[in-house]
């Protein structure tokens, strides 16, 4: 208000003043928009008012002040106005009050007369509420009971299956709980008690369960034992059925063994067998469900399904039957050692896929024929490794022999139940090479036993009688022998017949192995050949040649075995003609295997002949070893050395064993003429070079006339008893000329003609051809060395020196040609 009363005081500026003041105005107007304007910001307003121009904020205070006077002054006019307005109204309100107050009094005084008027109404008004609330409550209570019973009767019925351990009705029972009933009444807290519960149910359902399972599979791994005895005693009782296969076999049918352990028809290309009404049983067929329980894997089973986890319990199952399948494949460690340990490991294996191929058609799905292949072949696979490995323990044929069949009725069982087993009958082929091994082992001791207990002399035959009984184990012709009066000898020793019955004995035992095998006779036949040259060659030959290299083995003793080798090489061919008989396979088949005796015989009766020479050679060297020359006797004693007419008496009563030798026809006449001048000429021979190496010995120095003398007196009687024929066949003096050497050396020394030696010395008609000019040399020079003992030599200084040049003449030509020999 005064600043309003100053500035209408001062006087009115000057015309441009007025311009500026206008804007001035109109500037702070905005401003003043600006602040009343709560939206805007205030910063950059406020920061216009004081950055403008100086004095800025002074002028601004003042705008404001009249600004303010300017609102003042509109709301006084605005509140005088209304003022009558505001006062009418007091005025009125007063007047209703003392109305309200009065209204208020009324209304109180009625509703106190309405109250004691409507309270005993209200009484039997609560009451009547009270019953129906309580009427309305129980007919909620009896529908709600009404709803809850049925799952109170359903939970009593659960507990009793649970007690009486019917768990799979058990579950049905939770299952209609839990979709039917229980929805009906979930709000209930003991509804969802038992909600709560049936979750715990049922695992625990599924824990007793799988204990069931777990007793049940403890169980089945100790009665597969007798699951797989059962099943293989009625595949033994079936072999019978091969029979039936061989005909089936004959009209062009293949037809394979027919049994079973679970009850189910096997047919086979048309051939149908029901074991379960077989007439000619002994005996009930017992069943898989006749010997184990299998209601806890159904049970079990049916329990995961119906829980959804049927893939859990098929997964467990499995795992856990491969566990038990690798421990009934593991063997014992001493199983080889007797039939028994087989037979248990066989039927454990058995009883094991017995079960597995029942629940394999008993359940849908549990197992499948795929994983039943998987543990088959895993199973063929160690039982075939185990039967290699314990087999090469076995060295009993016996019982390699109750093994064979062992397999083949395993064999056999299994095939029954959809198993392959081929690699099985493949295995039964290396058992073979085994069970040949051990026969050949055992018929190595029966053979050193007969050889170690024959006397190696010709078998004498006193009756007709002992005669028949001799041939019926041996085949034996002679018609010279048959034309001579009893008693008579046979010219074998009784060994011949006894290795020829071993031998036969040896086929037959073979033969055992091949039966069952389902192999043709062409099969059987070429087995039993090969079987039977492994004897020969290997076994018989053996024993053969460690009997002919035994040292108490004697010269009679060897010509003895060269005649029994002789008969068992004429008996080979009635041994091929016994396996003929056994096989029906005629020996004219282009594949049949020829027996190799003959050969094996050849060969022991060489090694016996080249003993003979060796030990004649070795009594040669023994008596040899008796000489007692006295190289520097001055004359000879004018008879031959004693230790030599041992030498050549020994040789002649040697010589006459050989007449022994079979010689029953032209051919054993002339082997048996060939062994003894062979043998005769070895010894002319030997003695003949052991008597130059006596002459040559370095050891021996010096060498006189005498001694000279004595040693050609012993070459004297070598050369009569060569001249003798101490063993018919040699043609004019071929013996004689063995000791030719000796003899012309001798005759040099002994006659002392060194010219016509050196004139006629490389020319074939020379008289001394047969003297090596070595020879001669180091004989010389042993007889020059005793004359500086006044021997020989001695003489010759006395009568003539010339003929002592002469010698060293000599020795210096003799030297000369050697030295030309060896340039």
């Amino acid at each position: 208000m005064a600043s309003d009363r100053v500035h209408a005081a001062l006087p009115d500026p000057p015309s441009k003043c007025e311009e500026g003041n206008k804007e001035e105005e109109k500037t702070f107007g905005n401003i003043f928009a600006e602040l009343e304007c709560v939206d805007l910001p205030l910063g950059t307003t406020l920061r216009s008012i004081y950055d403008d121009q100086p004095n800025a904020h002074k002028r601004f205070m003042e705008k404001l002040d009249a600004r303010i006077r300017n609102h003042d002054r509109e709301i006084e006019k605005m509140c005088n106005f209304h003022h009558q307005g505001f006062v009418d109204a007091i005025t009125e309100l007063l007047k209703v009050r003392a109305d309200a107050e009065k209204l208020m009094g009324q209304v109180t005084d009625t509703n106190r007369r309405l109250q004691e008027a409507g309270r005993e109404v209200m009484a039997q008004t609560e009451e009547v509420i009270r019953c129906r609330i309580q009427q309305r409550n129980m007919a909620t209570t009896v529908e709600k009971l009404q709803l809850c019973i049925p799952v109170l009767e359903m939970y009593s019925k659960l507990k009793e299956q649970l007690e009486s351990k019917r768990y799979y009705a058990a579950l049905k029972t939770m299952e209609q709980l839990e979709k039917i009933y229980i929805p009906r009444v979930s709000q209930y807290r003991f509804c969802q008690i038992m909600a709560e519960n049936l979750p715990r149910l049922r695992e625990e359902i599924k824990e007793i369960s799988m204990s069931d399972l777990k007793d049940f599979l403890e169980s089945i791994r100790k009665h597969s034992d007798k699951v797989g005895e059962t099943a293989m005693r009625q595949a033994q009782q079936h072999r019978t059925f091969n029979s039936a296969v061989a005909k089936q076999v004959s009209m062009g049918h293949y037809m394979k063994p027919v049994y079973s352990l679970n009850g189910r028809t096997h047919t086979h290309n048309g051939l149908m067998m029901d074991t379960g009404d077989e007439d000619e049983a002994d005996e009930e067929i017992l069943t898989a469900q006749d010997l184990v329980d299998f209601s806890p894997v159904y049970r079990c089973l049916h329990i995961y399904t119906v829980l959804g986890d049927r893939e859990t319990f098929e997964n467990y199952y499995r795992k856990q039957r491969k566990k038990q399948a690798r421990l009934v494949l593991q063997p014992q460690a001493n199983m080889h050692e007797t039939v028994e340990g087989y037979t248990r490991y066989f039927n454990q294996i058995v009883g094991f896929f017995v079960v597995e191929d029942h629940i394999l058609h008993a359940t849908r799905g549990l197992v499948t024929r795929a994983f039943n292949d998987e543990l088959w072949n895993m199973a063929l696979s160690k039982i075939i490794a185990v039967l290699r490995t314990h087999s090469s323990y076995c060295n009993d044929p016996d019982l390699v022999l109750e093994l064979k069949n062992l397999i083949v009725i395993f064999a056999d069982t299994l095939q029954g139940y959809g198993f392959p087993v081929n690699r099985l009958f493949d295995l039964l082929f290396e058992v073979r090479d085994q069970y040949n091994e051990t026969l050949l082992k055992k018929w190595a001791l029966v053979f050193r036993e007969i050889f170690e207990l024959d006397n190696y002399s010709p078998i004498p035959v006193e009756t007709e009688g002992e005669y028949k009984l001799v041939v019926s184990r041996f085949p034996f012709h002679d018609a010279e022998i048959e034309k001579q009066d009893f008693p008579k000898k046979l010219p074998m020793s009784q060994s011949v017949p006894q290795i020829y019955t071993q031998v036969k004995e040896f086929i037959y035992a073979s033969l055992k192995f091949s039966e069952s095998l389902h192999r043709s006779s062409t099969e059987i036949d070429d087995m039993l050949r090969k079987s039977t040259n492994l004897l020969l060659t290997r076994t018989l030959s053996s024993c053969l040649q460690n009997l002919i290299k035994k040292p108490h083995i004697g010269l009679t003793e060897l010509v003895q075995i060269i005649i029994n080798t002789t008969h068992l090489e004429q008996a080979c061919r009635y041994l091929e003609e016994f396996i003929t008989n056994i096989t029906n396979v005629s020996p004219e088949t282009v594949h049949t295997t020829r027996l190799y005796g003959l050969s094996t015989f050849k060969d022991a009766r060489h090694a016996a002949e080249g003993e003979i020479y060796t030990k004649l050679n070795q009594k040669i060297d023994e008596f040899i070893q008796l000489a007692d020359y006295e190289w520097g006797m001055a004359e000879s004693d004018g008879r031959a050395s004693g230790y030599l007419m041992d030498l050549i008496n020994f040789l002649r009563s040697t010589f006459q064993v050989f007449t022994h030798l079979p010689n029953n026809n032209n051919d054993h006449a002339s082997m048996s003429g060939k062994v003894a001048q062979t043998a005769c000429m070895s010894a002319c021979k030997h003695l003949s070079t052991s008597l130059m190496q006596m002459l040559l010995d370095t050891e021996l120095k010096q060498i006189s006339m005498g001694a000279i003398q004595q040693f050609n007196l012993d070459v004297i009687q070598c050369e009569l008893f060569a001249s003798s024929e101490p063993v018919p066949g040699f043609q004019g003096d071929t013996l004689q000329l063995a000791f030719i050497d000796l003899r012309q050396l001798l005759d040099l020394f002994m006659v002392w003609d060194w010219s016509t030696y050196l004139a006629d010395y490389g020319q074939p008609t020379s008289k001394y051809l047969r003297v090596n000019p070595a020879t001669a040399l180091a004989l010389l020079e042993k007889m020059k060395d005793t004359s500086k003992k006044n021997n020989i030599f001695s003489q010759f200084r006395k009568n003539d020196r010339d003929k002592q040049k002469l010698v060293e003449t000599v020795v210096r030509q003799l030297r000369s040609l050697v030295n030309g020999m060896s340039s």
